[in-house]
């Protein structure tokens, strides 16, 4: 099971990791045993199970089954809702991969692909059968339900692959520290219950289980229904499906790189002070910085850090998470290495900086410029490299380092890395973060 980084994991059986928090999949050694229902779980599990699917990717080539998820039934349609990073590999490589539904009746067949929504992680899917009516996302806003804080809630779905089943918990808020709104759910989720719904003890959708927190204790997360809602409008205006999901796909990161960089650059950025430094960072609900030193007597050096990151990213594949920001700060001085060791010490720490395999299938091998410059308030080494996203034209990865070349036995060394953008935009934001880097007063 692969495990990616960050603060949340989509809750697919298979393994992928955004932040410290996980699309619920974790492996099956890592998973809290869902409790016993009560009365009113019994009741709406018993209600709801006719609607709820499972729904498989599987290789084409064989049929083995590479991940799955959860989705539901929408009124007395055939269209299912399901998270996208459930169905991500069908999107982006459909010449390989194929979908299939298994309901709780055992019974299965063929899924088609209508729409994706990877900026809100949702999908909907059309299948060889309709539903009952029971879960219902009503088209006018003013009718989605009004929910508050420690209300109960419920979610379904196929924990594990191991069954169907239903997991309580309670409503705590809205969370916005990434760029789209998602519901706290503090209750269970498991892996395999991504794209199962979660709804109100009256059985009104109130979102679709999406991911959890690996660092917290029943801390869960939901695409709240009105995401649901947008999608399913869409849908039903849609002639028919698209050809390539790839093009919309990138067509939506494009439009979330520009909600970012926005967000970020909307007013100045702030100035900490690092030594005798001054560093830009960022501090926003969406962005989370803190700082740490390396100082002990036994070690000859000491650098103070600061780390600033986004909150959350887009899954778009197993491979690729992107629409993520961070800017880093290494503050690093000495009084008992001479200048020869310093020197190396610093540059050793410069080096190696730009990640990324030169044999990745998702973005190119990085193009590097190198320069010595100054912004007329400092003057440093700067390097920029710049890589191109193979599938999703017009994105790129950009990642500016500079190392401050005014002192012999202090360095400041600094970076800020944008993923997925566009290229105007990257050079927009490396020029203004190269611009903010000063030394003195202000």
């Amino acid at each position: 099971m692969r495990k990616l980084s960050l603060a949340a994991l989509p809750v697919l059986f298979m393994g992928a990791l955004i932040a410290n928090t996980v699309f619920a999949a974790a492996s099956p050694q890592e998973q809290v045993p869902l409790p016993a229902p009560s009365s009113s779980a019994q009741k709406l599990y018993s209600s709801a199970q006719n609607d709820l699917l499972q729904i498989r990717v599987l290789l084409k080539n064989g049929r083995t089954q590479a991940s799955v998820g959860s989705g539901f039934l929408i009124d007395n349609s055939n269209l299912v809702v399901t998270n996208y990073h459930v169905v991500s590999q069908i999107a982006l490589e459909p010449e390989t991969y194929v979908g299939e539904y298994v309901d709780t009746a055992n019974q299965r067949g063929a899924v088609e692909l209508l729409a994706v929504d990877a900026l809100h992680d949702l999908a909907v899917v059309r299948v060889g059968r309709t539903g009952t009516g029971y879960f219902k996302v009503p088209e006018q806003i003013q009718q989605l339900p009004e929910l508050t804080q420690g209300q109960y809630l419920y979610s379904l779905g196929n924990p594990l692959d191991l069954g169907f089943a239903i997991s309580e918990g309670s409503y705590n808020g809205i969370i916005r520290r990434g760029f789209y709104d998602q519901l706290m759910f503090t209750g269970p989720i498991n892996a395999g219950m991504s794209g199962g719904p979660n709804v109100t003890v009256d059985g009104k959708v109130a979102g679709v289980n999406v991911s959890k927190r690996l660092d917290g204790e029943l801390v869960s997360f939901l695409v709240p229904v009105r995401y649901v809602q947008e999608l399913l409008a869409k849908v039903k205006l849609q002639a028919k499906p698209a050809k390539d999901f790839s093009l919309i796909v990138g067509q939506q990161l494009m439009a979330h790189q520009g909600v970012i960089v926005d967000k970020l650059l909307e007013s100045p950025l702030t100035l900490k002070t690092l030594g005798p430094y001054r560093v830009p960072v960022r501090e926003s609900d969406q962005v989370r910085c803190w700082g740490q030193s390396n100082a002990k007597p036994d070690i000859p050096y000491t650098v103070d850090e600061m780390r600033c990151q986004t909150e959350s990213a887009i899954y778009v594949s197993g491979q690729l998470q992107t629409g993520q920001v961070s800017i880093q700060h290494a503050y690093t001085r000495s009084i008992e290495l001479n200048a020869l060791r310093f020197s190396e010490l610093v540059s050793n720490a410069f080096k190696n900086q730009v990640s990324g395999s030169y044999k990745s299938t998702q973005v190119t091998a990085p193009a590097c410029n190198e320069q010595f410059v100054s912004n007329k308030k400092l003057p440093v080494r700067a390097v920029l490299c710049v890589r191109a996203y193979r599938k999703f034209t017009g994105l790129y990865d950009f990642i500016l380092l500079t190392a401050s070349t005014d002192q012999a036995m202090m360095s400041l060394q600094s970076r800020i890395e944008t993923k997925g953008v566009s290229y105007d935009n990257g050079l927009r934001v490396s020029r203004i973060f190269l611009e903010s880097l000063s030394k003195g007063g202000k």
